[in-house]
């Protein structure tokens, strides 16, 4: 997988936000043209791009905003079981303390922080522009993936 793409409001409050999970911006840039809607399906566009890629560098989120043509719907606060779109979880150390902190850009927690087994804490968040985000706490060398090819 190259990237996940998620469209927002705001470019430099989401950037803000997934700096704070750990991801740090590759890149900006405006995209706008006839050609880059010909990619989209939307005719002539301008949008906004960011950059984001993982502690790993192994993964990428880009952010786009929108300038022309306009968002034309809103799927952001839709609940877990919708259609579509679900989440995006990411594994991060300190679950408790990056609460707090992501709680000061806005960030609610969902439902519980539960623990899976004693592989994982996790929990959903609403984080900036209500995204649903997942985060998981590894708790021992063990993965979830382990337990699958083991069974």
């Amino acid at each position: 997988m190259h990237n996940v793409g998620i469209v927002v409001e705001s470019l430099d409050q989401a950037i803000s936000f997934f700096e704070e999970i750990g991801l740090t911006l590759e890149g900006r840039m405006t995209v706008e043209g006839e050609w880059a809607g010909q990619v989209t399906g939307l005719g002539n566009q301008t949008v906004e791009i960011a950059m984001m890629v993982t502690p790993d560098g192994n993964s990428r989120l880009e952010l786009s905003r929108f300038l022309t043509p306009h968002t034309i719907a809103d799927h952001r606060t839709a609940p877990v079981n919708s259609l579509g779109y679900l989440r995006i979880m990411f594994r991060v150390d300190h679950l408790d303390e990056l609460l707090s902190r992501l709680a000061r850009h806005g960030a609610k927690l969902v439902g519980e922080v539960v623990q899976f087994g004693d592989l994982y804490r996790l929990c959903y968040i609403r984080g900036t522009e209500g995204l649903l985000i997942g985060l998981a706490e590894q708790l021992g060398n063990q993965t979830a993936t382990d337990i699958l090819e083991n069974s």
